[in-house]
């Protein structure tokens, strides 16, 4: 071949891309303004019936103002045909420029592939006035170059001149802003230059990303194709699989680029100098001429990182998910059943359509039979269902000590008849000194109950800030500390507990 046949062969095979074949088509204006305003910048998926409802709506919008539009339905008795949502999304799937998948609630949703993202991405850059040239264009490929030179240098002699270099620029700068200088500051032609280069790499950034789903996509399906047609043992199955899966990403180029941005992008401390970075690029004065969409969108710039590299890990698990119950699922013997079967159906409708003309007819029944099968027990004897139960155990009756009356008290509740004569006839400054004044077997944990109620109302019991040990000692002789308010006792030794205690006396 000449090279006029390569090249003819090379641009042929480009121009034959869903990208351009999006753009070269009488209709690809209303097609890109459509998904421009379904698929807004921070909208992805779709679900199916808003989709259809909304590309009809706009369609027919676009229709009545003159717009030429994708071919329609025409319904009969119908001068013009009208757009069908769902047969324009069905065509736009079948061009690769849609995706149709299953949320994560079972419904149905679109997105847009990497083919519709780049010639959306392409046409906001086009419609963007600037120039093609500019200094910061120019510098950022400079300063990109400079850098990756560095990294592949591999003189270590060559590495630290130029690591002195940088640190001698460095030092000279900050002593001259150290010393008082001016910052030079960067006019908003320059800064608008800059942004507007940035936008441009930003726009490209989700089908970017689309582009490595798809790939992982493309390679899971080739994946599970091969495995479904695979006769070897399903251990050796299993270890090939497996080992394919585990290096997918690397099996691509999209995915050997993705591994290197995903490495760059987990760093959180470089993404936090970035979204500073970007507030104070917005912050500079050119930026108020800018749009709020514009600033909205160059905002976002770490969020579509952050969903571009979790829609890509999702897409991986979900489809390794998939793989995987393909691997356990899958029944070679099954699998040789069913072809054989459809290998036997194929055979039988070739000899009909033989030896048959084209007006015959043939009953063929939708289900099989059913096959008369006797009854069989569904229940067989069981020694245990015939046997008795065992008798019941008759109770102890001695089980239980015998209670004496002083034994309940000793478990029972607090006794408030002896608090409240101890807190009146005490000679001591405050309750803790009372109750400790008691004898054992009135300072039990549950008596601090008791003493509680005695007290309240007063207020320096309740808006105390201090808390004293309470030492009580258990039924049983062991001692324990607790930790409550106290209060101080007046000259007339009466706790507050006494007036309620009168008034339910008076009461019954």
């Amino acid at each position: 071949m000449t090279d006029v046949d390569l090249e003819f062969a090379r641009v042929r095979a480009v121009l034959d891309r869903p990208t351009l074949r999006l753009m070269s088509r009488p209709t690809s204006a209303t097609v890109l303004a459509v998904f421009r305003t379904v698929f807004d910048r921070d909208v992805q998926y779709v679900p199916a019936d808003r989709m259809h409802l909304q590309v009809e709506e706009h369609v027919a919008r676009l229709q009545a103002a003159g717009a030429r539009v994708p071919a329609s339905e025409q319904a009969e008795g119908e001068q013009e045909a009208r757009p069908n949502g769902r047969a324009l999304c069905r065509e736009w799937v079948g061009a690769q420029w849609l995706v149709r998948s299953n949320s994560p609630d079972g419904d149905e949703q679109y997105s847009l592939t990497s083919h519709a993202l780049e010639a959306l991405s392409l046409v906001d850059a086009l419609s963007a006035d600037r120039a093609l040239i500019s200094e910061s264009r120019l510098a950022m490929i400079v300063d990109a170059v400079h850098r990756w030179a560095a990294r592949a240098e591999p003189d270590p002699d060559v590495q630290i001149r130029r690591i002195d270099a940088q640190i001698a620029e460095l030092q000279a700068e900050r002593e001259r802003l150290e010393h008082g200088d001016d910052v030079v500051a960067v006019d908003d032609d320059r800064m608008r230059d800059g942004y507007t280069n940035i936008s441009d790499l930003i726009r490209q950034l989700p089908s970017d990303f689309k582009r490595v789903e798809e790939a992982v996509a493309t390679m899971h399906r080739s994946i599970v194709e091969d495995f479904r047609q695979e006769v070897r043992p399903i251990g050796e199955i299993l270890d090939d699989y497996l080992a394919r899966t585990d290096n997918l990403m690397e099996a691509t180029p999209e995915g050997r680029a993705f591994e290197g941005a995903f490495e760059l992008l987990r760093d959180d401390a470089l993404l936090l100098r970035l979204r500073d970075d970007i507030a104070t690029i917005l912050s500079h004065p050119f930026a108020q001429g800018l749009g709020a969409g514009e600033r909205r969108a160059f905002r976002n710039t770490v969020t579509i990182l952050r969903q571009g590299i979790e829609d890509v890990l999702a897409q991986r698990r979900q489809l390794t998910a998939t793989l995987r119950d393909q691997i356990v699922a899958h029944d070679v013997v099954r699998d040789r059943e069913l072809d054989a079967v459809l290998r036997s159906i194929n055979r039988g409708l070739a000899t009909l359509m033989d030896q048959g003309g084209a007006r015959d007819r043939i009953p063929l029944p939708l289900l099989p039979a059913a096959a008369e099968v006797g009854t069989l027990r569904e229940r067989f004897y069981d020694p245990d269902a015939e046997s008795v139960p065992p008798p019941i155990e008759e109770p102890d009756d001695d089980v239980f000590e015998d209670l004496d009356v002083e034994m309940l008290r000793r478990h029972g509740g607090p006794l408030l008849t002896e608090l409240r004569a101890a807190l009146r006839f005490a000679e001591a400054d405050s309750s803790v000194d009372a109750f400790h004044g008691l004898p054992p077997e009135q300072r039990r944990p549950v008596e601090l109950f008791g003493l509680a109620h005695l007290l309240t109302g007063r207020e320096d019991f309740e808006s105390a800030t201090h808390l004293a040990q309470h030492r009580t000692v258990r039924p049983d002789g062991s001692p324990v500390t607790f930790h409550m308010p106290t209060a101080a006792l007046t000259d007339e030794r009466t706790p507050v507990g006494d007036a309620h205690d009168e008034h339910a006396q008076e009461a019954r």
